[in-house]
């Protein structure tokens, strides 16, 4: 009899383990349960949700399907207002007047200029020519200076005084530049081109002071043959090469800023 009941008592041991796997099987069930409830989405919540949102944005009430949404009534809106550019500042303004006035005197400097030398510009002899600078007038040296000369002929000199006229009632600042063509001279007078080109601006720079021009508004400079207009392998090329510019400059030069160590001084 002992060892029938120690038999039982053993066979009852071998099979405790079914009811912890039992155990687990019904816990792992009851999780993927949870986990699908969790992760299926309301078809039904999501619409009115999204009519909800559409809605709000449209201000309009949802659609049939879905909640109506409630606005709330308060104080009107404001009419939107542009934004108001801000006005310019006095010294702006004062600088784009005077930007104004300036174009307007040298329009009118250009017109007096262009009705004295217009038989001049008929015989393309001169020619006047609008920059971002000012106004530029080319002379043809041929009418003004004998060949290596830098002595005005004196048929020049009075279409040089009508333009002097012009310029003495005006305050723009001058630049005279002479031009030559690349045929080398070498005389005592003008060892090569930089001098003759340089003289010839001097002999027009003396001529408008003499004409009523202020000294401080006039320079002359020479520039040789190194800006040419056209090539100089052709006769009618280095013709119009030979050449005597004046530039009526509009923009008048500012006041110097001393630099110390690289920076302007006071900073």
């Amino acid at each position: 009899m002992a060892r029938r009941k120690r038999r039982e008592e053993e066979h009852e041991n071998h099979e405790r383990w079914l009811v912890s796997y039992a155990d687990f099987i019904t816990l792992l069930f009851a999780f993927f349960v949870v986990m699908y409830a969790i992760s299926s989405v309301n078809e039904g919540k999501y619409k009115v949700l999204s009519n909800s949102l559409t809605n709000a944005f449209k201000n309009v009430t949802g659609e049939p399907g879905g909640q109506p949404i409630a606005m709330i009534q308060g104080a009107p809106l404001l009419p939107v207002k542009p934004i108001a550019k801000l006005d310019k500042l006095p010294d702006q303004k004062k600088t784009e007047e005077k930007k104004v006035e300036q174009r307007k005197k040298m329009k009118n400097v250009a017109n007096d200029i262009m009705d004295a030398l217009q038989p001049l510009v008929a015989q393309g002899k001169v020619r006047l020519l609008e920059t971002s600078r000012g106004v530029t007038i080319e002379i043809n040296d041929s009418i003004l200076f004998p060949a290596g000369q830098a002595k005005l002929q004196p048929a020049s000199i009075s279409a040089m005084l009508a333009i002097a006229q012009v310029l003495a009632a005006s305050d723009f600042p001058i630049t005279i530049e002479g031009h030559t063509d690349n045929v080398p001279i070498s005389t005592p007078q003008f060892p090569s081109n930089w001098e003759l080109s340089a003289m010839r601006a001097t002999t027009v720079l003396r001529l408008f002071n003499d004409g009523g021009v202020g000294a401080e508004r006039l320079t002359a400079i020479g520039y040789g043959e190194t800006r040419p207009l056209e090539t100089n392998t052709t006769v009618e090329g280095r013709a119009r090469n030979r050449r005597v510019s004046i530039l009526i400059d509009s923009n008048r030069p500012e006041e110097p800023t001393e630099l110390r160590d690289g920076r302007p001084a006071g900073q």
